[in-house]
């Protein structure tokens, strides 16, 4: 397995393709399920993966007010998952128009891997960036420090 320090990773961050398979549970039910999710990477950071709404059980999530802003990125909006009678509040975010840089991600959505159940790359289940705010996943072939 080729490791992949946090620390190697650019700033400003990078938006990449990858056809690994990303899943979200959340009270049993399978929320997201795609290959064809972006990922980037950002110094210092575990990577965040941006997945097509078309990949997601949209009917599930529904827009918060919560905003952010991210010096690259832009203002990214929140969404809140409910399912089974159980809901993780702003549980994932997207950028509806975000800096030119960063176009490709533009209503895609990631989530933090903390307020779900269960969040995979490939068969390895990640474990959650520390911290309330970043949303990176974090996986065996991730090394750190981590910000967070």
């Amino acid at each position: 397995m080729n490791k992949e320090s946090v620390w190697d990773y650019p700033r400003p961050p990078r938006v990449e393709p990858t056809s690994r398979r990303i899943r979200v549970y959340f009270a049993g039910v399978l929320i997201a399920d795609s290959t064809r999710a972006l990922r980037v990477l950002e110094t210092s950071h575990p990577p965040v993966y941006y997945i097509p709404p078309a990949d997601i059980r949209m009917d599930l999530l529904e827009a918060t007010a919560r905003r952010t802003f991210c010096e690259f990125k832009g203002t990214a909006s929140y969404w809140t998952v409910r399912a089974e009678g159980r809901e993780a509040l702003d549980a994932a975010w997207s950028y509806a128009k975000p800096d030119r840089a960063f176009e490709a991600i533009t209503g895609h959505l990631a989530f933090y891997a903390s307020r779900l159940d269960e969040c995979f790359v490939d068969e390895e289940r990640v474990t959650p960036q520390t911290g309330s705010f970043y949303g990176g996943w974090i996986t065996a072939e991730i090394e750190g420090p981590f910000k967070g």
